[in-house]
């Protein structure tokens, strides 16, 4: 039970930085509703963050953890950034984004999972949000608690991505409401809020 903490933490944050609008939700989405290789394309996107996540709580992670001199900075900057992308949250749900499904597709296998790999991988963001931000918050937590982060973080992209990979046909038309987008934008920014101030609680107690 004391490792459900942990694990529901990193679910909801991981779930806060995937589920963000961007060109990989709608390529994912897109790929799902015209059924061109979804699937593979949602395998793809989870195995590579589940790869990078697990270089940041190995990595990142572990360096914060060995390092108690790490530990207070790189409490403050998780606070500080989840506060932030909180707020960038609350911001979108006022504006209500929506979420665009008309691209181009590739239907070869080879050259739909080498586009998948250049929309995930190019894009400097998933560095910052995977290895950096969750390997570092992921070094708060002791022993098998920062695993146990690391695991719901991952959990978190698998369960998104394949959501929008079997539900895309009954998904895309909610995806499109600016409705939809202003309640799931308020329900990212509670929760990176909440996990800022349990991030914010540690700094202090460092």
């Amino acid at each position: 039970m004391s490792m459900m903490l942990p694990y529901l933490q990193g679910f909801g944050t991981g779930g806060g930085l995937i589920v963000a609008i961007g060109a990989q939700n709608a390529f994912v989405l897109t790929q799902s509703i015209k059924k061109n290789h979804h699937l593979k394309v949602c395998l793809v996107c989870a195995l590579c963050d589940a790869v990078l996540i697990s270089l940041g709580v190995f990595g990142t992670g572990d360096l914060v953890a060995s390092n108690p001199m790490l530990l207070k900075p790189a409490a403050w900057g998780g606070a500080l950034f989840l506060a932030w992308y909180g707020f960038g949250s609350f911001r979108s749900a006022i504006k209500g984004g929506k979420l665009e499904t008309e691209e181009a597709t590739t239907t070869g296998v080879r050259s739909i999972i080498m586009l998948t790999l250049a929309i995930t991988l190019l894009n400097p963001h998933v560095y910052l949000d995977t290895i950096v931000m969750l390997g570092s918050i992921s070094g708060q937590y002791s022993g098998d608690a920062r695993y146990f982060f690391g695991f719901g973080a991952v959990s978190a992209s698998f369960v998104w991505f394949y959501t929008l990979g079997f539900g895309g046909r009954a998904l895309a038309p909610l995806f499109k409401k600016p409705i939809t987008w202003r309640v799931l934008d308020t329900l990212v920014g509670v929760t990176m809020w909440v996990i800022a101030f349990k991030l914010y609680e540690k700094a202090m107690s460092v």
